[in-house]
């Protein structure tokens, strides 16, 4: 056996051993303790970030300077994902920006009239006879086949059929039979037809929302939702991915992560609502394909590598037994079907949430978050396409970015000075993706940053002097103060790079060209869209104006784009209450067509465009290496 080092993880206190040469993180992950990497390892964020509090410092790496700044490196602070262990030492895991009152997007609980509540789950007060002659060729089962009829199928799971002899002979033979679509699910002693539940969730790159509803009147008794907790392995769908590629244990990792938050939200919304778990029979799952595929323990690997293929598309049904889901062991989990790619099923969701597949007009449906969909269409076609903004939309791999959280800088106005709309009205500690976006689009605006993303820090001096003081330049990187250390709530300035706006451009240009590009195959002019609906919980916090103004979206007219909230999660209540929408689901996934943008030779043009703010010279300035 090779030499090995031992490495102190505080504040957790644990002491593990590691080969030379491997990185902090990896060890860290290995061991089951958890240091948050956004960008999965990849030294493009800070959140990794470890100091050396005693042994020998390792020498820094250029990721480390560029990230982190001279001032920290000199100070011990290092990219665990960048550093590689060479002695016996104690690190501290730095918490990332405390995030306190972060709010996580529910969804408006409103369904139509032609939404019908026929979710598949029907619950049936019998009273079965007992065979009473011995030539008579019977069975309890049969004769509660015979008590029930209607052409319910005969299979009855195994765990029901132990139960069905002393069923059958207590309380005179009287049970409640539970079935979906048909097939009998559950049996129970006396009359408990007044309880039929299900469970509608959404898993999303960033956050997981789960909603409890009565079958029976369609009616939301709990809703329930945090950040999701695979987050620590990385902040995008690639990252994670990457994490689990080829490495079954990696996977087993996320699976693990993500079914201990659902089980935990079944509990909570149960105890909320005074709900048995067991009265649970049918949950749908919701959410884009890298997150479907981890759910079900399907090895991502190949979603991340070209053609980028799913293992499976159809929709899938399987016993939360399986799954180890804790509702009724024999309940219904349903997946909606995926239409091809990235374009997963909180797509569909979104689709049936919003009903564009019916529309008269063109109309489109952009889900904004860490990993985006377009779908754009009426009732004659329908056409989507993935846009993989990444997380900087969410707040990371920005220099001082965080969630939507108390402290974060959500809305900024500049004309003779910087003026900061905080959530919470508290001092800012950092800036959220909203605040990004309307940051940057005041700052074009304030010719702070030209059509290109450049910071204009050579013609400060022909600026106001509240907005040239704010353009400096620290470690060879141009930055704009939003809000001064002495205002801020850490002590510290609170500035956009150049960096910064660099992967806004990335995010927002993945977005739009989208939006362009779909508009090109079907030969739609902005005056033909009759409205633009934004999606997913970013989508419902952003200036609509300043999105517009950085080409986040079309120039469009404001009263044509509106919020429609977590559309994914109403469209998974959907298909929970009504086979009929899940069924639509299905049959619409099948009739989508799926653009690829990477695939087409016009997109690199289209990118040029969607990167760049508006102004003539821009893509010009762009492509000659002016940013």
């Amino acid at each position: 056996m090779g030499r090995t080092l031992a490495v102190t993880f505080e504040p957790v206190g644990r002491t593990i051993s590691i080969t030379p040469g491997q990185t902090f993180l990896r060890a860290a992950q290995d061991a089951g303790i958890d240091v948050m990497a956004t960008c999965g390892g990849r030294g493009r964020c800070h959140s990794c970030r470890i100091k050396i509090v005693k042994g020998s410092v390792p020498p820094p790496t250029i990721m480390d300077t560029v990230q982190l700044g001279h001032d920290e490196v000199r100070e011990g602070f290092r990219l665990s994902c960048q550093t590689a262990v060479s002695s016996d030492c104690a690190v501290m895991v730095m918490p990332p920006i405390a995030e306190g009152g972060h709010q996580i997007l529910s969804c408006s609980h409103v369904f139509r009239e032609t939404t019908s509540l026929d979710s598949g789950v029907e619950k049936r007060l019998i009273k079965a006879g007992l065979p009473t002659e011995e030539h008579h060729q019977t069975s309890d089962v049969e004769e509660i086949l015979a008590a029930l009829g209607n052409g319910v199928a005969g299979d009855v799971p195994l765990d029901l059929l132990r139960k069905v002899p002393a069923l059958l002979r207590d309380d005179g033979g009287a049970l409640t039979v539970t079935t979906f679509n048909k097939r009998i699910i559950d049996l129970e002693s006396g009359d408990t037809t007044m309880h039929r539940y299900g469970m509608a969730f959404d898993i999303g790159t960033t956050s997981i929302v789960g909603f409890l509803l009565d079958l029976a009147t369609g009616e939301q008794l709990a809703a329930v939702g945090s950040l999701n907790p695979q987050a620590v392995y990385g902040g995008d769908l690639m990252s994670r991915i990457a994490f689990a590629q080829f490495n079954a244990e990696a996977l087993k990792k996320l699976q693990t992560r993500v079914l201990a938050a659902i089980n935990g939200f079944v509990k909570e919304a149960c105890d909320k609502a005074k709900v048995a778990p067991a009265h649970v029979y049918k949950v749908v799952i919701v959410g884009n394909t890298c997150m479907h595929h981890i759910f079900l323990g399907i090895d991502p690997t190949h979603v991340g590598l070209a053609p980028y293929a799913p293992s499976v598309r159809s929709p899938i049904v399987v016993t939360a037994r399986e799954l180890l889901v804790r509702v009724n062991p024999n309940a219904a989990v349903c997946f909606l079907p995926i239409v091809a790619g990235f374009v997963g099923a909180d797509t569909m969701a979104v689709v049936l949430a919003t009903r564009i597949y019916d529309s008269p007009h063109v109309r489109v449906a952009v889900d904004i978050g860490t990993n985006g969909e377009v779908v754009m269409g009426s009732r004659r076609k329908l056409v989507a396409c993935s846009a993989p903004a990444g997380p900087a939309l969410e707040g990371a791999q920005i220099r001082h970015g965080m969630r939507g959280a108390l402290g974060a800088i959500e809305k900024v106005e500049i004309a003779d000075d910087v003026v900061c709309g905080v959530i919470g009205g508290v001092p800012p500690i950092g800036i959220c993706g909203s605040g990004l976006i309307d940051a940057v689009a005041k700052m074009l605006d304030a010719k702070i940053v030209g059509p290109s993303g450049l910071l204009r820090i050579e013609e400060r001096d022909v600026l106001a002097p509240a907005r040239g003081d704010g353009l400096v330049e620290r470690d060879g990187e141009r930055q704009c103060v939003l809000a001064w250390a002495a205002a801020s709530g850490h002590g510290q300035d609170i500035t956009i790079s150049q960096q910064d706006i660099r992967q806004l451009q990335l995010a927002k240009g993945a977005i739009y060209s989208g939006i362009l590009m779909l508009k090109k195959v079907m030969g739609v002019q902005d005056g033909q869209i009759k409205e633009l609906m934004l999606a997913g919980g970013f989508g419902n916090y952003i200036n609509i104006e300043s999105a517009v103004r950085i080409h986040l979206l079309p120039e469009l007219p404001v009263e044509r784009i509106r919020y429609v909230g977590n559309a994914a999660a109403l469209g998974a209540q959907m298909a929970l209450l009504s086979e009929t929408e899940r069924n639509r689901a299905i049959a619409l996934a099948r009739s989508i067509e799926h653009v690829s943008l990477a695939a087409r030779p016009d997109f690199q043009d289209i990118f040029i465009e969607a990167i760049c703010f508006p102004g003539d010279e821009a893509a010009d300035m762009l492509l000659s290496g002016g940013a």
